[in-house]
């Protein structure tokens, strides 16, 4: 099941989550990046590993735009499969100005935490948090 499929956001929260994520951008991906290594390791929610199999991961692609959204300080956070997922890390800029509309995303873990990637570009990985 895609994500989207779970709820939709109204038409306010689309424009909150579009300002939200234009603003949030990296103009130099290179230097504004840090791993969750670099961050002193992640603290956040750790998703049970059978839950994230079912509904995380590569083969689990979803779109932002329509979930749940909130802007929490200062950091766009969105809703997925009952998990609230916040950036902490800007996105690339090469990403595009839609790519939260027009690109699947997944959440995956790796070494030392978690990150959502973009389908499109599959080799920057943004440092996210899981809360529940």
């Amino acid at each position: 099941m895609r994500g989207n499929d779970h709820a939709r956001g109204t038409p306010e929260q689309h424009r909150l989550q579009q300002t939200s994520w234009q603003h949030h951008g990296s103009r130099n991906w290179e230097s504004d990046h840090r791993d969750w290594h670099q961050r002193g390791g992640y603290n956040g929610y750790r998703i049970p590993d059978d839950r994230f199999r079912g509904y995380f991961g590569p083969e689990h692609g979803f779109r932002i735009g329509g979930l749940p959204f909130l802007v929490v300080g200062g950091y766009p956070r969105f809703q997925y499969d009952g998990y609230w997922i916040s950036a902490v890390d800007p996105w690339p800029s090469y990403w595009g100005n839609n790519w939260y509309d027009d690109d699947d995303v997944y959440v995956a873990y790796v070494e030392d935490g978690y990150y959502m990637y973009n389908r499109r570009y599959p080799t920057a990985g943004v440092a996210i948090s899981i809360s529940f």
